[in-house]
């Protein structure tokens, strides 16, 4: 049986529910096929907090027992490894990790996060995995290190509209091979809402990273895609909700989107991959916008968020990418480039709830299986189970 590592950032993004199930997708998907998984990430001692935020050390932590507590939770505490890095990015690595990565079959490197110079060269197939399309390439091409694209030997991105000539994200000279968001349908099953009529989505008001500039033009963040929608609660008679993480510093912005009928509920409800998908199945719905650089770039990258709506059973109304040149929409899923077209789509779910509803498990079935998604990638990179 086949071992692959897995590698990314669940102790590193505290609290984030919706970023420890796009890793937990990857683990639980592959075992799922027949092979062999264990999870790999790094974390800067510096970068170790407690309960209240302060600066702690690595052992007692918040960040390792996040770690821990979702690792023990889905059946995976005795294939997982947190490695605290000191400040000159060493880490303590013992020989049996050091075996590990030498007769592991792949490691998948959720962007690039294992880094460190005494592991990553030891897997004999070392695959890049972008999440983040467009930040990934325009860092690249900048001479920004944090895209961390050296040292593997295949690239996939989420960006499936990459190399065409409306796809404005450049190659950054590496060939790029595309995939999809995984879900694991078992552990998303199609849930009842309360009402149809209660829209939600769990987002960072900026993003995780800031604009980016290339070519004298400037990508921008979800900010600016969520002023465009503002006024949708004003135009249409359903509850718009947002598990918003919003700076002080917004306020204005968070009076705008309160003052248009948005309610804003703690980000807090989806802090822990449980209460993230707790969130998503008491929603009736999603509607969500994309992070600008995606749009602009009209990159065709897919919310793995959306993809666990679509499974649990809800429609989506969500920012067009490009994505609609690859994944049937129209049922279950509904694009929308402009405020028109988000009330139309609105609309549309309102008219036949029941029917979207149905629709939006089978764009899942059809598009976004981990089965039929990790199957593919495992196999283009030569790893049977």
């Amino acid at each position: 049986m086949g071992l692959v590592v897995v590698s990314g950032a669940i102790a590193n993004k505290l609290h984030q529910g919706g970023e420890a199930w796009v890793r937990l997708s990857y683990l639980l998907g592959l075992r799922r096929l027949g092979h062999r998984v264990w999870f790999l990430e790094q974390i800067p001692r510096s970068a170790c907090v407690d309960a209240s935020g302060a600066a702690t050390n690595f052992e007692s932590s918040a960040n390792r027992e996040y770690f821990l507590a979702v690792m023990n939770h889905f059946g995976l505490a005795d294939c997982a490894t947190l490695l605290a890095i000191d400040e000159d990015g060493q880490a303590t690595i013992d020989a049996g990790l050091l075996d590990l990565a030498s007769s592991a079959d792949a490691l998948l490197n959720v962007s690039g996060h294992l880094a460190l110079p005494t592991l990553l060269p030891r897997f004999r197939r070392k695959i890049f995995l972008d999440i983040d399309p467009g930040y990934t390439q325009f860092w690249h091409t900048l001479g920004n290190a944090g895209a961390r694209l050296t040292g593997h030997d295949y690239y996939f991105t989420i960006a499936e509209n990459i190399g065409n000539p409306d796809c404005s994200i450049p190659l950054a000279g590496i060939v790029w091979r595309t995939t999809r968001p995984p879900v694991v349908l078992d552990q998303w099953p199609v849930t009842a809402a309360s009402s149809p009529l209660r829209y939600t989505t769990i987002a960072n008001w900026r993003g995780a990273y800031g604009g980016v500039q290339l070519g004298g033009r400037t990508y921008g963040q979800k900010a600016h895609e969520f002023r465009k929608v503002l006024r949708l609660p004003e135009r249409k008679p359903a509850t718009f909700e947002i598990a918003l993480n919003i700076h002080p510093g917004d306020h204005k912005d968070l009076a705008a989107l309160q003052a248009s009928g948005w309610r804003i509920v703690d980000p807090q409800v989806a802090a822990t991959p449980e209460r993230f998908r707790r969130y998503v199945q008491n929603s009736a719905a999603e509607f969500s916008v994309a992070q600008g650089i995606y749009v602009e770039a009209n990159s065709g990258w897919f919310s793995d968020r959306t993809v666990r709506y679509l499974a649990s059973g809800k429609p989506t109304l969500v920012q067009e990418t490009g994505f609609s040149q690859h994944i049937r929409t129209g049922h279950g899923l509904i694009p929308f480039r402009t405020l028109d077209e988000a009330v139309a789509g609105a609309e549309a779910i309102a008219g036949d709830y029941e029917m979207h509803c149905r629709a939006a498990r089978a764009v899942a079935e059809e598009y976004f299986a981990s089965d039929k998604v990790l199957s593919r990638l495992m196999e283009e990179v030569g790893v049977a189970p």
